[in-house]
C-alpha cells in the first residue's frame, strides 16, 4: 500500500512511466535527489506472510530463484527473546509508523494501545476505509508474528458451503491441511499445563460454556507448550503464562516456512522494501516500483525490479490496493471486472469481558486454550474463543473474548482519482445476522459474571481482511490473475471474504500449499 508523504520521484527513469505511477502526494513532496536502481529477477512476491512463505518455500525447492520484498523489518528471535514488544509495555516497536488514525482512537484508548509514537517500522498498521477498520501487519513473517496462534480448519460442509467446491475439501483434509499443521508444529495445551493457577482463567471459561450448553474444545496452536511449562518452573521469563504473548513466541512463517525456504539458497529475502505500484510491460513483463527505507521509513534508495512472474502476496489489504490503482491508472491494463469486490471481515467480533470477580484475574495463561464451535448449519457456523490479555489488563479484571463468523455480505475498494488513492468501503450494516449470533452466545457465557464491552459498538473492525482479488472472478483456483501471464494472488485476498467460522491462517496456508502445487507442476518452466 502507498504511503504518503515520503515517495521520491524516480529520476531518470524517463520511457518507464515511472514517475506517473507514484502517489500523487509523493510527486509533490519528494527529495530531490535518490538513487535509482534497476534489478532483473525470475519471481518477485509481495509479502512474507503465510501465502508468500509457502509460495516462497516451495518454488525454491523446484529450483526456482525467488526474491521476497517485504515492508518490514526482520525480528530475529528464539527461546526467551526480548526482539518482540509487550502489549503490557508498548513502545516504537507496536505500530507501523507510528500513530492510530483520529477516527479509530476510542477503540485504541479502550484497548490500551498507544496513540502516538516515533515513526518506525512497527508490527500493525491500523487502515481506516468507510465504515471499518482493518488490521495487517508488517514485518517477515506478516501476519503470523502478530496472532494469537489459533489454527483452526473448518468443517468440510462449512467449507463447501463459503468457499468454492472445486478446492476439494477432502484433497486438502488429506494432504494440504496436515501439510501446514506439520511445517508449523501445531499442539494443543497440554493438561499439566492448563491445570496449574496461572490457566484458572481458562477452565473457567471452559466450565461456562458448558454450563450454557454448547460445544467446548481445545484450540491447536503452532507452539512449543514445552516452553511455557519452562516459564512456570522459572527457567523461562513469563510471556505464553501471563499472557503476554501475542506478538511472536509462536512457530511463525520467518522460523518455519522462510527458514526452510532461505536454507534453500535459492530465497532472497529483502527486508525493508516497500512496494508503491507495478505495472505491465509491453513485452508482457512486471515492474515492481520500490522504496528502500530505514527504520524510520526515511527513503534511502528507490528500485525498479523486472520479473517474468508476480506473485501478489502482501495481504488482502496491501495487494487488493496495489491491484486496483494499477487497473484505474493504467499500469495494468485488462485485470478483471471484479478486481476490487467481493472482501469480507471473516465476521470478526471482538469482545472485552470486564468484572472485579477473581475468576476474571489477575493472572492470565495464554495465549488461547479453549475454544467453542457452533457448525451444525454451515449457513449460520460461527465459533467463540478466550484469548489472554497481559499483565495490566488482566490486574483491571479484564478478558478478551473473539468470535468468527460466516456472512454473505462484502464490501469493495474503489480508487479516488483526485487523491490517487484506493480505499475500502463497507456497507453500514454489514454482518449484522452472524453479529447477531455471535453476540448471544458470547453474552450466555458471560452472562451474570461482569460486563461486556462489543468494540464493533465503537468502531466496526476486523483482524482478518479477506478478499478483493478473490478465487473465481480475479483468479483461478491456484491464484493464477485471469487474463495476465505471470501475475498470482496467493494471500488472503485471494479467499472470498470468509474462511468459514475459522481465524484464515490455516487456510490461507493450505489453499497456498493446493496453488503450489499445481504451479509448480505446470507453471514452472513456462510462464515462471
Amino acid at each position: 500500500m502507498p504511503s504518503t508523504a515520503r515517495r521520491t520521484l524516480l529520476t531518470g527513469a524517463a520511457g518507464l512511466g515511472a514517475a506517473s505511477l507514484l502517489p500523487s502526494s509523493a510527486k509533490a513532496t519528494s527529495p530531490a535527489r535518490t538513487r535509482l536502481t534497476r534489478e532483473d529477477h525470475r519471481v518477485v512476491i509481495i509479502g512474507s506472510g503465510f501465502g508468500g512463505g509457502v509460495a516462497a518455500l516451495r518454488l525454491a525447492r523446484a529450483g526456482v530463484s525467488v526474491t521476497v520484498l517485504e515492508r518490514g523489518r526482520r525480528w530475529p528471535t528464539g527461546p526467551n527473546a526480548d526482539t518482540f514488544p509487550r502489549l503490557s509495555r508498548p513502545d516504537r516497536r507496536v505500530l507501523w509508523h507510528g500513530t492510530v488514525p483520529e477516527a479509530v482512537r476510542p477503540l485504541a484508548r479502550l484497548l490500551g494501545a498507544p496513540l502516538d509514537l516515533a515513526p518506525h517500522v512497527g508490527l500493525l498498521e491500523p487502515v481506516l476505509g468507510r465504515d471499518m477498520l482493518a488490521v495487517c501487519a508488517a514485518g517477515v513473517g506478516g501476519g503470523s508474528l502478530v496472532y494469537q496462534g489459533m489454527t483452526l480448519q473448518p468443517s468440510e460442509a462449512v467449507f463447501r458451503t463459503w468457499l468454492p467446491e472445486k478446492l476439494n475439501y477432502r484433497r486438502m483434509d488429506r494432504i494440504h491441511y496436515p501439510r501446514v499443521a506439520r511445517t508449523l508444529g501445531v499442539a494443543t495445551a497440554p493438561n499439566r499445563l492448563v491445570e496449574t493457577p496461572n490457566y484458572r482463567l481458562a477452565r473457567h471459561f471452559a466450565r461456562r460454556v458448558r454450563a450454557a450448553g454448547h460445544h467446548l474444545g481445545r484450540i491447536p496452536m503452532p507452539i512449543d507448550w514445552e516452553y511455557a511449562l519452562a516459564e512456570l518452573r522459572g527457567e523461562m521469563r513469563p510471556a505464553y503464562t501471563s499472557g503476554d504473548c501475542v506478538f511472536g513466541g509462536k512457530h511463525s512463517v520467518d522460523v518455519t516456512y522462510l527458514r526452510r525456504a532461505e536454507a534453500t539458497g535459492r530465497v532472497r529475502l529483502a527486508t525493508h522494501h516497500q512496494v508503491t505500484a507495478i505495472s505491465r510491460t509491453k513485452n508482457g513483463r512486471w515492474r515492481v516500483y520500490v522504496d528502500r527505507t530505514d527504520d524510520s521509513g526515511r527513503v534511502l534508495e528507490q528500485k525498479i525490479l523486472t520479473t517474468r512472474a508476480l506473485v501478489m502476496a502482501a495481504g488482502s489489504l496491501n495487494t487488493s490496493k496495489l491491484l486496483v490503482r494499477a487497473s484505474a491508472t493504467g499500469a495494468v491494463p485488462d485485470l478483471p471486472d471484479g478486481l476490487g469486490r467481493g472482501w469480507g471481515t471473516n465476521g470478526d467480533r471482538i469482545y472485552l469481558w470486564s468484572g472485579l470477580q477473581e475468576e476474571l484475574g489477575p493472572v492470565q495463561g495464554g495465549p488461547v486454550v479453549y475454544g467453542s464451535k457452533d457448525w451444525d448449519d454451515p449457513a449460520t457456523a460461527h465459533t467463540i474463543t478466550q484469548s489472554s490479555l497481559p499483565p495490566l489488563a488482566a490486574a483491571a479484571h479484564t478478558t478478551l473474548l473473539f468470535g468468527f463468523g460466516v456472512s454473505p455480505d462484502r464490501g469493495r475498494f474503489r480508487y479516488d482519482a483526485r487523491t490517487d488513492t484506493v480505499t475500502l468501503h463497507w456497507p453500514r450494516h454489514g454482518d449484522a445476522g452472524s453479529h447477531r449470533r455471535i453476540h448471544q452466545r458470547i453474552s450466555a457465557v458471560a452472562r451474570g459474571l461482569g460486563t461486556l464491552t462489543d468494540t464493533n459498538s465503537v468502531v466496526n473492525t476486523t483482524l482478518h481482511p479477506l478478499g478483493g482479488a478473490a478465487m473465481g472472478t480475479v483468479c483461478d483456483l491456484e491464484g493464477r490473475v485471469l487474463g495476465q501471464r505471470g501475475l498470482y494472488v496467493l494471500d488472503g485476498a485471494l479467499l472470498p471474504g470468509t474462511t468459514g467460522a475459522c481465524n484464515p491462517s490455516m487456510t490461507i496456508a493450505a489453499v497456498a500449499e493446493r496453488a503450489l502445487d499445481a504451479l509448480v507442476s505446470e507453471d514452472v518452466g513456462t510462464v515462471i
